[in-house]
């Protein structure tokens, strides 16, 4: 076994230190053969000496005076020494994390956007000024309260879900009904989350003034493309047959800029809709009218499955929702060659909501267009769609229902194989079938 501590200083000097006091104190009881008292004597002695450096070395580290260690040339010495440089590692260490966590809160501080620090059952740890301004915070008052006390009733719901995905956007702010905000929740540690509020107050009037624009623009364009469309209607290809081409070709363009023109009156509606309407929605004859639609669509092209596996119902607004489901399944049809299969479906979840899909073997959406899929006017192929009738706002309209029902939309596809639509819903939109209320 190797002696490495024999070879620190500090040991030797303690080592030497006492073997010259046992072998003084063995040459002092040696005339009068009282070696073994003269040993014993000494090693109390040292017994007690080791206690007060013990002793010495306790108060300086309850001392909280930053002077050196006591030196004395022994162990004890070089245990404090090495001591007091760890504690001064540690203090340096600490000044830096004090030194970047002040600049952090400086610049949470100084952000625009408000930062609410929580911990997971939402109680408030910490929020910059721009927190305190748009949600009404006080420093001094509201540290440690509970959150959904300062938050609009749209936002107590959503952060309330268990799992708030997708940013809640122009909320009224509770300080000032004009001011329009926009919140995000990001979770991080272990503990806590983060509540990102921003004032999108100028964002939300530039969006009012684009809807305002589509609106008008398309209100006006509706009527002279209805004379113009019937003007066409009227003109007869026979007396002409060399334009009978043309004639086509101006009445599908017609046809065409007036379904433009009607999806967007409709995503005008859908903007400037807050609440849609509390009715029951009956699935089981709404699926019904879809299938027969869908095969009115496919014409015997395609093979449409329907698989109602919930009795469940809506509650919402059945034209949005008829409407939403449409365009679900047109462009199932529009996008799947002959011969595939088309399958609408509505089943309970797993979450104790439901999921109405629209699932097809056609061409699939290549990954990197999934995000913006839903986007209005993006295309993942222009000619594709042009030729197939789309008008670019179909899935926008989706999205718009849904979100207006508490929903999301779900795209899953591969090139190839195919793509699957879903619409998922809350259990808080779900109804029991009219049959089993009538009969409780």
């Amino acid at each position: 076994m190797r002696l490495d501590f024999l070879q620190s200083h500090a040991w030797q000097v303690s080592l030497g230190r006492f073997i010259i006091l046992l072998a003084t104190a063995f040459v002092i009881g040696l005339p009068w053969h009282v070696e073994l008292y003269t040993l014993v004597a000494a090693l109390f002695g040292y017994s007690l000496w080791s206690l007060v450096s013990l002793y010495q070395v306790q108060a300086w580290l309850r001392s909280r005076r930053r002077r050196p260690p006591p030196e004395d040339r022994g162990v004890w010495s070089d245990i404090s020494a090495y001591v007091y440089q760890q504690l001064r590692a540690e203090r340096s260490r600490k000044r830096r994390l004090i030194a970047l966590l002040r600049a952090f809160r400086e610049a949470a501080a100084a952000l625009p956007d408000g930062v609410v620090v929580l911990t997971r059952g939402r109680s408030i740890v910490w929020f910059n000024e721009a927190a305190s301004s748009l949600l009404g915070l006080s420093p001094r008052r509201d540290r440690h309260a509970h959150i959904d006390a300062f938050l609009p009733e749209p936002a107590r719901a959503w952060i309330a879900a268990p799992a708030p995905q997708e940013p809640l956007r122009e909320v009224p702010s509770p300080a000032d009904a004009k001011v329009r905000l926009s919140f995000r929740l990001i979770p991080y540690a272990r503990e806590h989350l983060l509540l990102v509020v921003r004032d999108v107050t100028p964002l939300a009037r530039l969006e009012q003034v684009r809807r305002d624009f589509v609106a008008n623009v398309s209100h006006e364009l509706r009527t002279p493309l209805t004379v113009l469309h019937g003007y066409l209607e009227m003109l007869d290809a026979e007396s002409a047959p060399q334009l009978a081409p043309v004639m086509e070709d101006l009445r599908g363009q017609s046809r065409r800029m007036t379904q433009i023109v009607e999806d967007l009156l409709t995503l005008s509606r859908l903007d400037a809709q807050q609440k849609p309407p509390s009715e029951r929605v009956p699935m089981r004859a709404l699926l019904s009218t879809l299938r027969r639609e869908a095969e009115a669509l496919s014409q015997g092209r395609h093979q449409i499955a329907l698989l109602r596996e919930s009795e469940l119902d809506l509650l919402g607004a059945a034209d949005y929702l008829h409407s939403a489901f449409s365009n679900l399944i047109s462009n199932a049809v529009r996008y799947t060659p002959a011969g595939g299969r088309i399958e609408i479906s509505w089943r309970a979840g797993e979450d104790g909501g439901a999921r109405f899909a629209v699932a097809d073997t056609g061409v699939g959406i290549p990954p990197e267009h999934l995000p913006r899929i839903s986007e209005r006017f993006y295309r993942v192929s222009t000619s594709r769609s042009r030729e197939t009738g789309g008008t670019g706002l179909g899935l926008s309209i989706v999205k718009h229902v849904l979100q207006l029902h508490d929903a999301r939309l779900e795209i899953q596809s591969e090139v190839g194989v195919g793509s699957t639509f879903s619409g998922l819903f809350g259990r808080e939109r779900l109804l029991a079938p009219q049959s089993m209320v009538e009969a409780g």
